[in-house]
């Protein structure tokens, strides 16, 4: 049974500079920040949003993002779910982004890695 044809679920659209998220329905519309009204960013549907005062989860956030990579564990459908690696802290995103500058890598190949000896 697909787990996202039966329930409409909500997704996590998150706003990095104001360092807030938000579930909103996927709806397709743009939703504005409502600290700076800026677009928010989908984030997907497993986003977690770090503590606000965490600076180096949040600008793990921020590069994940940045890459175009999203928070999401289920298939497309939500048949299966297949965890997806994401970086949580800023070191983990400089360590991928040394192996991605060695190994012709782009951002987003790497930041996507379980283990930068992966590559």
């Amino acid at each position: 049974m697909c787990t996202y044809a039966e329930v409409t679920y909500k997704v996590h659209y998150v706003c990095v500079p104001c360092r807030q998220s938000r579930k909103l329905p996927w709806d397709g519309a743009e939703h504005p920040c409502t600290t700076c009204r800026a677009p928010m960013i989908f984030a997907g549907h497993d986003f977690a949003a770090p503590r606000r005062r965490d600076d180096r989860r949040w600008a793990a956030v921020a590069a994940v993002l940045q890459a175009g990579l999203r928070y999401e564990g289920f298939e497309p459908c939500g048949c299966g779910r297949r965890p997806r690696y994401r970086p949580r802290t800023s070191p983990e995103v400089r360590a991928r982004r040394r192996v991605a500058a060695r190994s012709g890598l782009t951002d987003r190949e790497a930041l996507s890695l379980r283990d930068p000896a992966d590559a």
